[in-house]
């Protein structure tokens, strides 16, 4: 696949930490990185520019929600994603794999596709294997992923198989009906927190010899220790020179925690969720701009930040935005948001270079404890 290639630069000497390099046909991803959350080809409140500004390589879009608005033959039309949203860096979509987790009330399942009635206006929206392909080739996405069924964390033991056996034969189905080879299709890993199935998960899909892996199954209810002990036995199940990629995750801290057991690229909504709650994550821990203390606080949201939120606003304008309605306030939280996740990605590629991944994670823990 001559549009893609992944070179890994250094490692860790103390942890599994990996520091490396994808090109991709949209550009270079440095990783490991973290890619804001876009839905509906928007990540909420920024544009292209502010993310750019702050950093970010890539960004990621959902297959199920475009399939239903504007439609993917729209997006297609329109120039694909890089074209409809004005984002000419790498993009991934996801499957709507992880809307077979979330929407079980609204999705009939079985081993042929999963059938959603629409959360929108109680149409039905079928997806194949075949289907989630087609879908993804019209959006135009640089990294595409296989259709899987993503079970959650207390599901009994037969249904994690089950799930586990047909996310194998629907990545099969999804190799065999992708065309593009300007995309990277990448095969999804289950089996919940078992060893076991996770190992049987990898014995079914590496053989296929996708360009990259996830990690599915994770930060579905299970607590973070455990997620991380399934980290340490999935991890090293994955081949060692194509891109790892562990879905949905997570906190800053869960970020450093996987890093360092090798994986390298992340996904999830956190940022801007809770920049759109007035929750900021700062280099002194998380802070809440609701409470009355920032009322008459001059200072930065965060001193470390040199972001455009902390460099030209105060803590006490932030949550006067908040406290009063404006918009801005979620726009500029949510920006910063984005902003100490890249540079946290940051420096830690720094201190993989360096030899000291181990030594990066504990500092951070530390001053977030503290």
């Amino acid at each position: 696949m001559p549009s893609f290639r992944f070179d890994l630069i250094s490692s860790d000497v103390q942890s599994s930490a990996r520091r490396g390099r994808w090109q991709t046909p949209h550009g270079v991803v440095e990783t490991p990185a973290f890619m804001p959350v876009g839905t509906q080809a928007s990540v909420k409140g920024l544009t292209p520019e502010q993310l750019k500004r702050v950093g970010v390589q890539k960004i990621l879009a959902n297959t199920y929600h475009l399939a239903l608005r504007p439609g993917p033959e729209v997006v297609a039309e329109l120039g694909g994603l890089h074209g409809f949203m004005s984002w000419d860096g790498p993009i991934l979509t996801d499957s709507g794999g992880f809307q077979v987790f979330s929407l079980t009330s609204l999705r009939k399942i079985d081993d042929e596709k999963v059938v959603f009635k629409s959360h929108l206006d109680g149409s039905m929206l079928e997806l194949s294997p075949e289907r989630a392909m087609r879908i993804q080739e019209l959006l135009g996405a640089d990294c595409i992923m296989c259709l899987d069924e993503c079970p959650p964390a207390d599901a009994p033991r037969e249904k994690i198989i089950a799930a586990v056996d047909r996310t194998t034969r629907w990545a099969k189905r999804c190799r065999d009906s992708h065309q593009r080879s300007d995309q990277a299709l990448f095969g999804i890993l289950q089996g919940a927190t078992d060893r076991e199935l996770r190992e049987r998960s990898a014995a079914g899909l590496l053989p296929l010899d996708f360009p990259g892996y996830a990690i599915g199954g994770l930060s579905v209810g299970e607590p973070p220790p455990q997620m991380y002990a399934t980290l340490d036995f999935t991890a090293p199940l994955l081949p060692t020179n194509k891109p790892r990629y562990l879905m949905g995750v997570g906190t800053p801290t869960d970020l450093l925690e996987a890093v360092c057991r090798g994986i390298d690229l992340f996904d999830c909504v956190m940022p801007t969720r809770n920049g759109r709650n007035a929750l900021a994550f700062t280099s002194q821990g998380a802070l809440r701009l609701r409470n009355l203390k920032h009322q008459r606080d001059p200072g930065p949201l965060d001193p470390e930040c040199d972001c455009p939120c902390c460099t030209g606003f105060s803590r006490a304008y932030l949550r006067h935005l908040f406290m009063t309605g404006e918009m801005l306030g979620p726009v500029l939280v949510s920006w910063h948001n984005i902003a100490f996740y890249q540079n946290l990605m940051k420096g830690m590629r720094a201190a993989i270079e360096q030899g000291a991944a181990a030594e990066y994670r504990a500092t951070q823990l530390a001053k977030w404890r503290t």
